[in-house]
């Protein structure tokens, strides 16, 4: 199975607690595909909204494509992700739950297809933020020391 990012959402660790990841399909114009093949998509601010008993991606940016005159797509339109009907339902009841969202990890192309991972998420409070730059601070720390004390010792 080969796979090529497209793109990523960096923010999202950062902002949320992630529980579950699923990979999605992703209904896109022949125009967006082509956009996404150069690497012209944004997940920064996207999400998912449940309709109709169907699922869609909202607020992501799949830029115009530039060779495609009056045939070109609207960037921030609603796409339809493709779930099966049992993981449609438990999302659904997973994200009535307060404080639970679904968004976008990552955006690949897999097989040809383009795939969203997309993710069950809480938002992270402020001092939840702190506490994990605070861990990474602490980590980057302690990888410093050990490799200088790793290299004096030789």
């Amino acid at each position: 199975m080969s796979e090529k990012m497209i793109c990523q959402n960096k923010k999202a660790r950062h902002d949320f607690h992630i529980i579950n990841t699923y990979e999605a399909g992703l209904v896109l114009k022949g125009s967006e595909v082509k956009s996404c093949r150069s690497g012209r998509a944004n997940l920064k601010d996207g999400h998912a909204r449940i309709k109709d008993g169907e699922i869609y991606l909202v607020n992501t940016h799949i830029s115009p494509y530039t060779y495609a005159h009056q045939l070109n797509h609207d960037p921030l339109r609603e796409r339809k992700l493709l779930f099966h009907k049992s993981e449609i339902k438990k999302l659904y009841g997973k994200i009535r739950e307060k404080g639970f969202t679904l968004i976008p990890l990552k955006m690949y192309f897999k097989n040809g297809k383009v795939k969203v991972e997309m993710a069950v998420a809480k938002g992270k409070k402020t001092h939840d933020k702190r506490e994990d730059i605070k861990r990474k601070d602490f980590a980057r720390e302690e990888e410093k020391d050990f490799k200088g004390k790793k290299i004096k010792g030789i």
